[in-house]
């Protein structure tokens, strides 16, 4: 599968689109675009490559990640899915609107199903295996294609740092015992999409991030 990587402006959040480029099947993943423009440009890049988009996928429910869920729902008619341990920050969305000024920014939106640790999601004849990666938040997850050799991991791992844990529902311990034993596990070339920065690899991390020493 392909990766395209959008970074949108206010949150400068990495919103992905998962693609499989044969079936022409997609999934956007932590949908970050809040304005009319930066929701052209996601449309734009769809409608380019001919791509029908079967799912929004969220890696966790902070509002950074998830205040284009219902724009691209409603654009894409597509689904909404997370995991059932961030459905209060769901909830709670514009409350944690509020706290950056922009309530009116948001609508209210449901997820659609809830997701759990093995869950397979298919892309065309690509696979997104779910991680659950608890820690930044209780229901943060992972996405990891196998045959193509990367994983998209929200705010859980960083080039050289890991995801804060001050907000509610975090945990240091628990975010750290999380990522040694469900992402440094993973084959040492993997390639890390995160949810804001650069892209990094397993191996990387695993030498060099201070964190997990």
């Amino acid at each position: 599968m392909k990766v395209a990587i959008f970074t949108f402006s206010l949150f400068g959040i990495n919103t992905y689109v998962v693609y499989d480029p044969d079936s022409k099947k997609a999934v956007i993943i932590d949908p970050g675009m809040i304005n009319d423009e930066e929701e052209s440009a996601m449309a734009g890049f769809i409608k380019r490559n001919g791509l029908k988009v079967t799912n929004v996928i969220n890696t966790h429910l902070h509002i950074d990640h998830a205040i284009g869920n219902k724009r691209a729902s409603k654009m894409f008619d597509a689904p909404i899915l997370a995991h059932a341990d961030d459905q209060f920050l769901g909830a709670r969305l514009r409350e944690q609107a509020q706290m950056f000024g922009i309530a009116e920014k948001i609508d209210e939106m449901s997820v659609s199903s809830y997701l759990n640790e093995g869950d397979v999601i298919n892309v065309g004849n690509g696979r997104l295996k779910v991680i659950h990666v608890p820690g930044h938040s209780p229901g943060g997850i992972a996405l990891y294609d196998e045959a193509d050799g990367f994983v998209i991991v929200g705010d859980s791992l960083f080039e050289s740092s890991v995801g804060r844990t001050d907000l509610p529902g975090g945990n240091h311990a628990t975010l750290i015992n999380a990522v040694k034993t469900k992402l440094m596990t993973l084959p040492p070339n993997t390639v890390v999409y995160p949810g804001h920065g650069a892209p990094t690899t397993i191996g990387r991390e695993k030498a060099g991030n201070p964190f997990l020493v």
